[in-house]
């Protein structure tokens, strides 16, 4: 059974206009992917596309006006859609784990970095705080940080931003989770540190059997990190699969119009699938596929809501011509 099975999550943002009419907009749309034990799974989309707010709505981060009206999320047999807050608070931080980008603003400025450990692992743990002290210098140790006593002793403001990323990672590890989740967690930092820290990241998550959901807008990260992708678009997953698979053979034209326009295959050269266009909007979704406005191969089927189709084992896109978009046949009316 996987840790974490997410099937059907729906996430809407119920506000009112200036005429005290119901507004809706559907931000997260029949969301389902599952992750195991020692296994990543990245998200990946443009800005928008419901990559954090998937994340938000499973750990119940959310705040007014989102809310989740659909779908559940089980973690460990149990189902966190339903856990009341303070239930939640209990699974938060010390079974769920949260590394997020910006450092800065994460750590507190008035506190030593040692002692921001510390708190974390007694807020989850308790215990003697001499264990916690251990602890935090045996995770600060755990993610390559030098001299880990004398860096305890540090402000936040007097590391850089690869070794404020490390304490973060140090931080989410304090309680041993048993799920990760790292949303964009090497944003801002230079090319050199950011493969330290996936580097570091992948390490940990073989040593300690963590399943980790990796979010990120960098298909590059997904293809030198994880082990599956899902592609989402306009608050659903369109595409899902071994990282492998999906970028040989991508099933649905969003997915082929990214990797078309990663700079390794522009720079080759090779014919590009056209995919822009500006996004949709969620207070009033296309009729049918959500993508048909922006998609080159759209026919008159698109007009109807897509089937998810199975290409190869695991391998699924929400397409009607899964597989096969380039040829299809019917012109779009």
């Amino acid at each position: 059974m996987s840790l974490l099975s997410v099937e059907g999550l729906r996430t809407h943002f119920i506000s009112r206009d200036i005429d005290n009419r119901v507004r809706v907009a559907h931000a997260l749309n029949d969301v389902s992917f599952s992750i195991d034990r020692g296994r990543i799974l990245g998200i990946v989309g443009e800005t928008g596309a419901g990559k954090s707010l998937t994340a938000q709505s499973v750990t119940g981060l959310l705040r007014p006006p989102a809310r989740v009206v659909g779908g559940k999320a089980v973690f460990d047999g149990r189902e966190l859609t339903a856990m009341s807050d303070d239930e939640l608070n209990t699974v938060r931080g010390a079974e769920i784990a949260m590394v997020v980008q910006n450092p800065r603003t994460s750590l507190d400025p008035l506190t030593r970095v040692g002692d921001q450990l510390v708190r974390t692992h007694q807020v989850h743990s308790g215990g003697p705080v001499a264990t916690s002290r251990q602890r935090a210098l045996e995770m600060m140790e755990a993610v390559g940080i030098p001299d880990p006593r004398s860096r305890a002793r540090a402000w936040p403001h007097e590391l850089s931003g690869g070794m404020a990323q490390r304490i973060l990672i140090a931080m989410a590890l304090m309680n041993a989770p048993k799920l990760l989740i790292a949303d964009e967690p090497t944003t801002g930092l230079d090319v050199t540190v950011q493969a330290q820290i996936l580097d570091l990241l992948r390490d940990l998550v073989a040593r300690l059997d963590m399943a980790t959901l990796l979010i990120t807008h960098d298909l590059g990260v997904v293809a030198h990190f994880c082990d599956e992708i899902a592609v989402m678009f306009a608050g659903a997953i369109v595409e899902r699969g071994p990282v492998r698979e999906v970028f040989r053979n991508p099933a649905h034209p969003y997915t082929a119009g990214l990797i078309a326009a990663t700079p390794e295959r522009l720079r080759s050269g090779e014919r590009s699938v056209q995919f822009g266009g500006p996004p949709p909007d969620l207070y009033n979704l296309p009729k049918g596929c959500h993508y048909r406005p922006r998609c080159p191969f759209a026919g008159a089927a698109c007009h109807a809501a897509p089937p998810e189709l199975e290409t190869t084992p695991g391998h699924r896109a929400l397409c009607h011509f899964a597989g096969a978009f380039d040829r299809a046949q019917e012109p779009a009316e």
